[in-house]
């Protein structure tokens, strides 16, 4: 599924217009780059967590040359899946959580 797919299912399933999905689908994006670039955390119940994380400096190796190379550190943005997201992705892997956690 691209953006113009997900534009076409929330307007067919909230009663919008393309024009008026696509709006939606930018603000949307666009508030939870600008909360997490702050350093905020956007969670959505459910469906996952967007937050910064914090990469150290490291060496790491040039892959053509073998030299070795420092490697600064860095802010990466990261998603966390919910557990119903994981859920709806791997059933399985749910019940086998479930059954492990009863079993404790």
């Amino acid at each position: 599924m691209n953006r113009s797919d997900l534009i076409e299912v929330l307007a067919q399933n909230n009663s919008l217009t393309k024009v008026a999905a696509s709006e939606v689908l930018d603000t949307l994006i666009e508030t939870i780059q600008t909360a997490v670039r702050k350093g905020d955390t956007v969670q959505l119940v459910g469906f996952g967590t967007f937050k910064s994380s914090k990469r150290a400096a490291r060496s790491g190796k040039n892959p053509a040359t073998g030299e070795a190379i420092k490697i600064p550190a860095t802010t990466v943005p990261k998603f966390v899946p919910g557990a119903n997201f994981k859920a709806a992705v791997d059933p399985k892997a749910a019940q086998r959580k479930a059954a492990k956690a009863k079993t404790k």
